[in-house]
C-alpha cells in the first residue's frame, strides 16, 4: 500500500485493475487524450474533456442548468501513476460555454494534464454508474500501447476523437459521439440484403461511403476526414442491424454471449486497424494515381517488411538502378505516440520515412524524437489546428503529399 495526500492506496498492475473494476454497476469513459486535454497545445482549458451528458449522468448534482456553473468535488484516483486528489467537476453554462470539465487535477504534475500524455489512452471508472451519484473516479493512463491493448480487448477500438462508454454488460455499451443524422447511417431497408446474411468487408463500406460522401471539388484532407465519419457511421448501422436482434433475444449460455460479445470486439478492432489506410488507398485511386505504377499497397521493401505504401512501386524500389531519391513510402497509424518507431525500420533505402495519423496531436518532445529519427508526419489540414502551434508549420497535409508524388512520377 502506498499513502498519498492523506489518502491510502493499494498499488496494483493492469490486468487486475481491469479485473477490479469491471463488475458491478461500474460504467467505464475511455478516450485518447488530445494537446487540448493534456495542455500540450498551450492552452488553458481546466482539464480533459468529457461528454456533458455523460458527467451529468454520473454526477446527477451537476444537472443544474439553473445555477451558474454547476459543480461538485469528488476524489480521483490515478491508480496508474498512484497519483490521488480532490477535484472538481464543471458544468460550464455561462455565454456561449456549454462543456465539462474536470479541474483542480494538479498541473503538469498530473498524468492527465502532462504534455507527454497527448495521444495516450485514458479511462475514467465511476463505481456506482450512471444515474447515481459518484463520489469517486478511478483513472488508468496507459503508459504504453501494450496498455491500450489490454484495454481494447475489454472494450473494442478506441481512436482519436471518439470516446466509448462501456459496462460489463456489453448490450449497454455506446460508442461517442452518438449517430447522428450525418446521412451515413443506414435504416434496415437501406442495407443491402447481401450485407445483412455477410458482414460487408472494409473495402465494401468506404465504396459506399464514398457513394453517399463523393465531395467533387473538395480537398483530399477534407474528404478523408469526412469520408472516415462517414465509413463508421455506416459500420456502425450495420453491426446494429445485424447484432442487436440477437442480443436482445438473449443467450441460453453464457458462454455464448461471451463468444458473441468477443466477436463484436474483434470485428471493430480489424475495421479500426484497416480504415485509415484503406480509405488513403481510395484517395490515391480518386486522384489518379495508378496501383502498381505510381503506388503500391501493402508491398514488401525487405524481408519480412511490408510499409503501408510505397512510390512508386515494389519492383522499382527493389531496382537497385532506380534513383532513391525518387523513391517515397507512407507509414498509416491511426495513433502515433509509440507506434510511430515501427516505419523508422521499414523500407531501409528510403531515408525519411512519411507517416500518416489522425491522432489529435502530439507533444513537442514526441515531435522532435519523430524529426531526429527521419519521421515526416503527415497529418489531415482539419486536424493540424490540434498541434501545437511550434509543430504545425512542420507538419505536411495529405494532399502536399500527394502532389509531391506527382511531381516524382511527372520526372
Amino acid at each position: 500500500m502506498q499513502r498519498l495526500g492523506g489518502v491510502q492506496m493499494a498499488v496494483m498492475d493492469l490486468p487486475n485493475w481491469i479485473d477490479a473494476y469491471s463488475g458491478g454497476s461500474a460504467v467505464w469513459y475511455a478516450k485518447r487524450l488530445s494537446t487540448n486535454d493534456t495542455q500540450a497545445s498551450g492552452g488553458h482549458q481546466a482539464g480533459p474533456y468529457i461528454p456533458r451528458d455523460f458527467i451529468q449522468e454520473v454526477f446527477p448534482s451537476v444537472n443544474r442548468p439553473q445555477a451558474a456553473n454547476p459543480d461538485k468535488w469528488f476524489e480521483l484516483r490515478v491508480d496508474s501513476h498512484s497519483d490521488a486528489r480532490a477535484v472538481r467537476v464543471v458544468w460550464y453554462n455561462q455565454g456561449t460555454r456549454n462543456e465539462t470539465r474536470v479541474t483542480n487535477l494538479g498541473g503538469s504534475g498530473s498524468a492527465l494534464l502532462d504534455p507527454e500524455s497527448t495521444g495516450a489512452l485514458a479511462v475514467f471508472v465511476f463505481p456506482n454508474g450512471r444515474g447515481n451519484e459518484n463520489d469517486e473516479c478511478h483513472v488508468w493512463v496507459c503508459d504504453h500501447e501494450t496498455q491500450a491493448d489490454l484495454i481494447e480487448e475489454r472494450m473494442g477500438a478506441i481512436e482519436p476523437g471518439r470516446g466509448r462508454i462501456w459496462t460489463a454488460d456489453e448490450t449497454q455499451q455506446r460508442l461517442l459521439p452518438v449517430p447522428s443524422a450525418t446521412g451515413c447511417w443506414l435504416t434496415l431497408d437501406s442495407i443491402p440484403p447481401e450485407w445483412l446474411q455477410d458482414f460487408p468487408t472494409g473495402e465494401a463500406i468506404i465504396r459506399k461511403a464514398i457513394e453517399l460522401r463523393p465531395l467533387p471539388g473538395i480537398s483530399v484532407d477534407a474528404r478523408l476526414t469526412s469520408r472516415r465519419e462517414c465509413e463508421f457511421q455506416i459500420f456502425l448501422s450495420v453491426e446494429e442491424a445485424i447484432e442487436l436482434p440477437a442480443l436482445q433475444g438473449g443467450f441460453a449460455r453464457m458462454g455464448d454471449f461471451i463468444a458473441r460479445a468477443q466477436s463484436i470486439l474483434q470485428r471493430r478492432k480489424a475495421r479500426a486497424g484497416l480504415s485509415l489506410e484503406l480509405n488513403v488507398r481510395e484517395l490515391f485511386l480518386e486522384e489518379n494515381l495508378r496501383e502498381g505504377q505510381d503506388f503500391q499497397y501493402q508491398p514488401e521493401s525487405e524481408a519480412n517488411k511490408h510499409p503501408d505504401f510505397l512510390f512508386p512501386s515494389e519492383e522499382r524500389y527493389k531496382d537497385g538502378s532506380y534513383p532513391t531519391g525518387r523513391l517515397r513510402m507512407l507509414g498509416v497509424k491511426t495513433t502515433v505516440r509509440d507506434r510511430w518507431r515501427q516505419v523508422v525500420t521499414e523500407a531501409d533505402r528510403i531515408g525519411r520515412k512519411h507517416l500518416l495519423t489522425v491522432q489529435e496531436g502530439v507533444s513537442v518532445n514526441q515531435f522532435d524524437e519523430m524529426r531526429l529519427a527521419g519521421v515526416q508526419l503527415v497529418v489531415p489540414q482539419p486536424l493540424i489546428a490540434s498541434y501545437p502551434q511550434s509543430v504545425q508549420p512542420h507538419l505536411q497535409t495529405l494532399e502536399s503529399f500527394i502532389a509531391d508524388v506527382r511531381l516524382l512520377n511527372a520526372r
